[in-house]
This record gives structure tokens, sequence and C-alpha cells, in this order.
């Protein structure tokens, strides 16, 4: 059920917001494997929801993703808040870790989309 709801949920934003892609951060496995597992199954329902739409999936790097928002791809989770702060000029950090990386995931596809274009 867990998983029917992130589908339907994501396939409702979708239809809602019309996004020419969806962008994942690529999965990071740490040492608790039920975790890793956990994520990947719901990465899964986003990346099944994202083509049942039509919409076009990218993924992207951890480090990448840190390199692109913050200039230095191990930057710590307050220097990827404050960045997206300063980049998207918002009055605030996001509230949290997670808010700020899935900012920082979409301001590394909108800025590395342009580039992975020219190079194909």
């Amino acid at each position: 059920m867990r998983l029917l709801t992130i589908f339907e949920g994501v396939r409702e934003l979708i239809a809602e917001h019309e996004p020419d892609a969806v962008a994942l951060e690529e999965s990071y496995v740490g040492a608790d494997a039920r975790i890793a597992l956990s994520v990947g199954q719901a990465r899964g329902a986003v990346l099944v929801a994202s083509a049942a739409a039509g919409v076009e999936c990218a993924e992207h790097a951890p480090a990448r993703v840190k390199q692109t928002v913050c200039g230095y791809g191990r930057a710590d989770k307050g220097q990827v808040q404050r960045m997206v702060k300063v980049i998207l000029g918002l009055e605030a950090e996001p509230r949290s870790s997670h808010e700020a990386d899935a900012f920082a995931v979409a301001i590394c596809h909108a800025l590395g989309s342009p580039l992975l274009e020219v190079m194909r």
C-alpha cells in the first residue's frame, strides 16, 4: 500500500504540474541494507509513475548534485541548505535536509540538462 500511495501521489503531481522531466538522486547504499531496499522500492514507484505518464526521468549522483549546488562534491547538509536558499532566493533555508536535497537535485538537473544536450 505504501508503494501504491507513492505511485498515485507522483502520478497526481505529474498530471497537475506537467513537468518536462522528473529528476532523482541516485541511491546511496549505506550501512543499512534494509533502508537501501526501501528507498529503492520507493524510487521504483516514482520511476514507474513517470514512465507511465511519458515523462523523462533523470538520475544524478549525490556528489554531482553537491558539486553543482555548492561547488564541492562532499558538502555537508547544512551547506546544501544554505546554497539552495541563495540560489533560489528563498527567504529562509529549506526546513529539512530532505527538502533541500530535493531542491538541489532539481537545480542540478536544470543546470546540467542544457550542457548534456550540447554534448549529445
